[in-house]
């Protein structure tokens, strides 16, 4: 009797339930402390600083005040934030730089892709070329462009009164209607090689027997492109806009380095507004507040991201 209650004790702790999830953790002890210090680095670097950016942006910092001694006034910074005409402002730059620069950048890649995807002397010098905007430092090219642009000893400037084109050399980015599409030729410049990277690694999957037999059927390059070419691309270029949308989000060098987000707030940008607000003005509330809403948008980005790289798998695996 003693035996048989043994094994029926012994069954019910090995049921599924709440105390088969405990028992598995215990069974898989050892692999959890090998990834028990990268967890505990993630929670030092990544989840204290975002749960202490949340937990600021409830609070009030005059300059000059401690952080320790801040005010705790609710929902007001965010409600400073959403009825400051500054940040319509800033919004409205970034949407122009975020969709001009993604934009811009993808197509410009995309035709450079498909121009190399040919066989032609010097293709691999051409390749050579058109990548060292992407791998130079975002800041020896921010100042490189902002010597470029100057309106005294600037090339472009130079260029256009030594042709003709005008009377004088151009306020590229010291005008407040010029400023911003200036910086956003600058953030093509760095950003079309990612995207032509992307794209020719992406035209190296289309399979040679579909375009052939497309030809043989009498499609022209258009439909070729069209019909057989863009459906294998449609994955990665959802991924690679994604990455371009993030990476234009969090721009900072660039802006920041050239104007400094002058004039008159002209080309500032949430990340560099965010950077001015916080150690420049020392208004931590608001700068946090506004860090939160712009985690907000990076994580529905991100969410958008993870979906198209769900789907590339799931179409892969069903492949």
């Amino acid at each position: 009797m003693t035996i048989l209650t043994g094994k029926a004790e012994t069954r019910r702790r090995l049921q599924p339930g709440r105390s088969g999830v405990l028992r598995k953790i215990w069974e898989h002890r050892a692999d959890y402390a090998y990834v028990l210090p990268a967890i505990a680095v993630m929670l030092i670097v990544i989840a204290y600083p975002i749960y202490y950016t949340i937990e600021l942006s409830f609070f009030n910092t005059p300059p000059g005040l401690q952080l320790r001694d801040k005010i705790f006034i609710g929902l007001d910074n965010y409600i400073a934030i959403l009825t400051s005409p500054v940040f319509w402002k800033v919004t409205s730059n970034t949407l122009i730089w975020t969709l001009g620069s993604t934009f811009i950048a993808f197509v410009l890649g995309f035709a450079s892709a498909l121009a190399l995807h040919r066989e032609f002397v010097g293709r691999g010098i051409l390749r050579a070329v058109l990548i060292i905007p992407w791998v130079i430092s975002a800041v020896a090219a921010s100042y490189i462009w902002k010597w470029i642009y100057h309106s005294d000893f600037g090339i472009v400037g130079a260029v256009l009164v030594g042709l003709g084109l005008a009377d004088r050399p151009p306020n590229f980015i010291d005008s407040v209607s010029t400023v911003l599409p200036s910086l956003i030729v600058v953030n093509i410049w760095r950003e079309f090689p990612f995207a032509m990277i992307m794209m020719m690694a992406g035209l190296q999957t289309v399979p040679d027997q579909l375009l052939r037999a497309a030809k043989v059927d009498g499609a022209n390059a258009w439909q070729r492109f069209w019909h057989v070419t863009f459906p294998h691309l449609r994955n990665v270029s959802t991924v690679t806009i994604l990455l371009l949308a993030v990476a234009n989000f969090n721009s900072f060098i660039i802006p920041w380095i050239m104007t400094g987000g002058g004039p008159s707030n002209a080309s500032h940008i949430w990340i560099t507004h965010i950077y001015e607000l916080a150690f420049g003005r020392q208004r931590w509330g608001v700068a946090s507040a506004y860090s939160v809403l712009l985690f907000l948008i990076l994580m529905s980005l991100g969410y958008f991201y993870v979906r198209a790289l769900s789907g590339n798998e799931q179409k892969d695996g069903s492949a």
